[in-house]
């Protein structure tokens, strides 16, 4: 069961919201609600799910609803609309009371212009929702101060924000928001107002610390780049409609709408595509067959070439000419002795990574796991294939 859910969500602020609701659904667009009733439409019948343990990233341009719908999974906004689903409870039946529980037990928010406490120290800023619980100053202050070190800031336990750079400033909105072990991390535009370099590092922060923590994050952006560094799925907003929800690679090379394929028709794919989600089976494993059976059995599925593999793990390949010659002398070798060794590379390189070795090797590499076992293949063909943009392959047919 999912996490978070969001069932056909929609949002609409100003004065009349169920009128404008019912042109909504009558066909009216959403600058038709705004004309016509001064209403903005800020979701429209958004429906998703947000696993456990993964980065879930909500991307858009201004306006897209992003900040919007992160807000109602915590009921900062309720909608006009729809449910929210949390551990497969509806929150909007929450008192006001269960829903305090709720914010302080499950989630914490980390935003984007740091939200922190300008007259409180580091040290008081990252223990406040542990205050806020009711802990003893002794213990909030001992789990805050392994927070401030979590996020590198061990030493600044007493100092104000104020004399922080924006980059600390984040790491103690991070840490504040972390310290209370919320079940749910949501953020929000978190590092939007830091610079390029700073970003960057935090982007590895939070991928390092997620790789520890396990949480269940809902990060939203607007940059694309930062999205497929980030998301172990993505969710784009356009006007408030969702237009597809993917894993990168999802989004990457099969857009749903024109609306995507022009948000993802510049990115540079070898960089953000791993080879795992490209690569290929290998066309038949070789394992202690004789030479007479690994040959019946490449002419019997069609292949020119096999994959060599052992208790050990990956040996090379061999191919149907070398398996004949073989067999023709004398000297009768083992398949793996005749076996050529070839380039490899792992599941989790990138495409750029992976380019050189299948351009060195005449035939397809092998994609080798951590535990020495081969996983499939990828070819220099398969990589030119994935890295031309579908345009312009349906152009060269």
């Amino acid at each position: 069961m999912p996490l978070i859910e969001a069932r056909h969500v929609t949002k609409v602020f100003g004065p009349r919201p169920e009128q404008a609701l019912a042109r909504l659904k009558a066909g009216a667009s959403k600058d038709d609600v705004l004309a016509e009733y001064g209403n903005t439409v800020g979701l429209y019948d958004v429906s998703l799910s947000v696993e456990r343990g993964e980065i879930f990233v909500v991307m858009g341009l201004s306006g897209s609803g992003k900040s919007t719908l992160i807000r109602h999974f915590n009921r900062l906004i309720d909608p006009t609309e729809g449910e929210i689903l949390v551990d497969g409870e509806n929150i909007l039946s929450l008192s006001i009371r269960e829903l305090e529980g709720f914010r302080r037990r499950k989630t914490g928010m980390v935003f984007q212009r740091f939200g922190l406490f300008p007259h409180r120290t580091v040290l008081q800023n990252v223990a406040y929702g542990l205050e806020v619980r009711g802990e003893g100053r002794s213990e909030r202050e001992k789990k805050a101060a392994e927070w401030v070190a979590t996020v590198g800031l061990a030493g600044y336990e007493d100092q104000y924000p104020s004399q922080l750079s924006g980059g600390m400033q984040q790491r103690v909105g991070l840490a504040r928001a972390l310290c209370t072990d919320p079940e749910i991390l949501l953020m929000d535009e978190a590092f939007s107002a830091l610079d390029p370099l700073i970003r960057s590092q935090m982007q590895d922060q939070l991928i390092e610390l997620q790789a520890r923590l396990k949480k269940t994050i809902v990060f939203i952006t607007h940059d694309l780049d930062e999205a497929l560094r980030l998301g172990d799925r993505i969710a784009i907003l356009k006007d408030g409609a969702l237009s597809q929800v993917g894993t990168p690679a999802e989004i990457l090379l099969n857009p749903a709408d024109a609306y995507v394929r022009a948000f993802v028709k510049d990115v540079n794919r070898a960089r953000v595509l791993t080879v795992d989600v490209v690569m290929k089976p290998p066309p038949l494993r070789l394992t202690d067959e004789t030479l007479e059976q690994a040959l019946a059995e490449m002419q019997s599925c069609g292949a020119d070439l096999g994959y060599v593999i052992n208790a050990h793990g990956y040996r090379g390949v061999v191919t149907r000419d070398a398996l004949n010659d073989a067999i023709a002398n004398d000297d009768k070798p083992t398949v793996e002795q005749i076996a050529v060794t070839t380039p490899s590379i792992g599941p989790e390189a990138s495409l750029a990574e992976a380019l050189p070795a299948t351009l060195a090797s005449a035939y397809p590499v092998a994609v080798i796991g951590s535990d020495g076992g081969l996983e499939g293949i990828l070819s220099a063909d398969r990589v030119g294939e994935i890295l031309t943009p579908p345009e312009e392959r349906a152009a060269a047919e």
